[in-house]
């Protein structure tokens, strides 16, 4: 019998109990706490296939035939393109030269170091700022430069290049600034720099529009500014910072760049593209995919002792995506939401292990002080949606709450449009003043409902899908009637549903230990590489769902093999075993799905999920992930 474990080693389980219609013992199972009582409805949408171009493809690059259909869905149709894009190599990356204002940045940066002068790094509180002042810090030195740097506090001074700090370093004797991640909003600032005599030069990965203007410097490092013919557009900014120090440090000694120092930096990179969830296409691919193979052999300090509070080892495991996204961005990113972000560049910067440990160590109070935090803050907003009938009606909800940290609210946003399907804002009020973040779903354009509302903020900004913004804390009324108003008038037509895209089909006597390991060469996986999501038609089940810790669920099934089927799949291989294979399943948070489903031994279902791989040395091996579960033909 071919079997696919499902226990996962991070999720302990109680003992399975049996459930049917009616639920454990004839009482309807516990449905998942963190939803509201409405849970939203889930649709799926399936991919279009290219059964064509992907069977060409399958044959030219020798690949399975669903392999070849998701790279097809990914652009790649050639057998030389899909080579790459599985096989990642440092000598796929684009010359950083190749970036506007590149030339003169390096021209400038040489001669401040030829000539000892200070240079000011200009960084933001997150993942990318801090990572991108760690990577230029570093090159400067090892030229024999010197670097400060300034990272402002998230709530005391907010996002942005600031002048009074531009004044004071002038006072100190910089004649040098330089931004990451930020700065291409800074008309202002920029002014005041050259008035000042402050040379500056602009890296940063923020969008512009095609008529928008660019603040004067000495030189802007942005893919996306107009008459930029860089190859990638959508580098993080840690990314473009690496570029500018490629471009020094090659000037210098190409070949020990490209040997030893690059396949280094790559490794900060790779954390802040993952982190910075831009799309996991072209070279960004390569930065996380190269980055994360370096991260296997963690040399400083820092990076090592942040591994070890985050429980990583990549002696004993391959650190993955998932592990950057969830393990080690979290613990980075807490120190600019809770505190100061100036010691994640300590931490990174620091030969003393014992200072590491120090400084890693206080990053994992943090992310646990965030964490409780934000549990405090989704508590109270749950019981709201649960309690507040109008709350709950509302199309686009707007959520508010005193003293909230406003390190979280972004955080919180997400969790609530998670949840409802909604898009949600959530406000911070304290001392008069309301600090407001947004989430939205896909369709509906945040920033312009906010827009609407201008004349309310003291300051705004984000784009179509993420909005921030301040303002008096009296106006919020106010606010919440306008956007109410603007959700009939925009929403009115839509019913909120959560969107499950799907990209292939694959029967369950499908997988194989052969074909996991195709997939797993898609990584990393993420935003613009999305981890594929599988539909079975008419699967079995063999016993009756099993109740796990009151909300999740264990299944075992057998693929039916419906008429007339036109799927994508592999060749069956000889581990498939027969159509009358078991298939383990686990489904987290699905119990009350299960029961209004009415699932009992023998229900047909289809099937959408993903194929993980468990380590654990009891339980390993594959594993199905349920994302939904229809009736079968639905």
């Amino acid at each position: 019998m071919f079997t696919i474990t499902t226990t996962k080693t991070s999720r302990p389980v109680s003992q399975a109990v049996p459930i049917g219609p009616s639920g454990a013992a004839g009482s309807p199972p516990v449905p998942p706490r963190t939803l509201p009582r409405n849970a939203p409805r889930q649709r799926w949408i399936l991919a279009e296939p290219h059964p064509a171009e992907a069977a060409a493809l399958a044959t030219a690059a020798r690949l399975p035939l669903v392999l070849a259909e998701l790279l097809v869905a990914r652009g790649i149709t050639q057998a030389s393109e899909a080579f790459a894009f599985l096989n990642p190599e440092p000598e796929h990356l684009h010359d950083p030269l190749l970036m506007l204002g590149m030339t003169a940045a390096v021209e400038r940066l040489e001669r401040a170091i030829a000539n000892r002068e200070p240079v000011l790094l200009y960084g933001d509180y997150d993942v990318d700022g801090t990572t991108a002042v760690v990577l230029l810090k570093t090159t400067i030195e090892m030229l024999g430069g010197t670097a400060r740097f300034h990272v402002p506090h998230r709530l005391l001074e907010g996002y942005g290049l600031q002048s009074s700090v531009l004044e004071a370093a002038y006072a100190d004797g910089v004649r040098l600034v330089i931004t990451v991640d930020t700065g291409m909003r800074a008309f202002a600032e920029a002014e005041t720099a050259r008035k000042l005599g402050l040379d500056l030069i602009i890296t940063d990965h923020h969008l512009t529009q095609a008529d928008d203007a660019v603040p004067i410097a000495l030189a802007v490092l942005n893919p996306n500014q107009p008459g930029c013919s860089y190859p990638e557009k959508s580098l993080c900014g840690a990314a473009i910072a690496m570029k500018l120090a490629q471009a020094l440090l090659e000037r210098r000694d190409p070949v020990r760049t490209r040997e030893k120092t690059l396949p280094s930096f790559l490794k900060m990179a790779a954390i802040a593209t993952i982190a910075d969830a831009v799309p996991l296409r072209g070279e960004n691919r390569l930065i996380a995919a190269l980055g994360l193979r370096e991260l296997r052999k963690p040399v400083g300090a820092g990076l090592r002792a942040l591994f070890s509070v985050a429980a990583l080892d990549p002696a004993a495991k391959q650190i993955t995506g998932f592990d950057v996204a969830f393990r080690l961005a979290p613990r980075i990113n807490a120190a600019g939401r809770m505190d100061v972000a100036s010691e994640v560049i300590e931490l990174f910067c620091t030969r003393n292990a014992a200072r590491a440990a120090e400084l890693a160590g206080k990053l994992e109070r943090l992310n646990r002080e965030r964490r409780d935090t934000e549990a405090a803050a989704l508590s109270v907003i749950e019981t709201r949606l649960a309690s507040d009938n109008e709350l709950a009606a509302d199309r686009l909800l707007v959520i508010d709450g005193e003293g909230w940290h406003r390190g979280v609210i972004g955080i919180l946003a997400s969790r609530v449009v998670e949840r409802t399907a909604k898009p949600s804002i959530v406000v911070s009020v304290e001392d008069g003043v309301a600090h407001g973040s947004g989430r939205s779903v896909d369709g509906f354009q945040l920033l312009n409902a906010i827009e609407s509302c201008a004349d309310l903020f003291t300051r705004f900004g984000g784009h179509a899908f993420a909005i921030g913004f301040a303002m008096p804390a009296a106006a919020l009324p106010e606010l919440k009637r306008r956007l109410r108003l603007y959700a009939a008038e925009h929403l009115s037509a839509r019913e909120p549903e959560h969107l499950l895209r799907i990209h292939a089909e694959l029967p369950l006597d499908r997988i194989t230990p052969v074909l996991a390991g195709w997939l797993r060469k898609l990584e990393p996986l993420g935003h613009g590489n999305p981890e594929p999501v599988f539909v079975a038609r008419s699967a079995r089940l063999v016993a009756a769902p099993r109740l796990m810790k009151e909300r999740h669920i264990r299944l075992e099934l057998v693929q039916e093999q419906p008429e007339g089927a036109d799927r994508i799949s592999p060749q069956p291989s000889a581990l498939s075993g027969s159509r009358s294979s078991v298939v383990r399943a686990v489904g987290w948070n699905l119990a009350a799905r299960a029961a209004a489903l009415s699932l009992v031994q023998g229900s047909l279902i289809d099937l959408a999920y993903r194929i993980r791989e468990n380590d654990h040395p009891e339980y390993g091996g594959l594993e199905v992930d349920i994302v939904g579960m229809e009736p079968a033909g639905v």
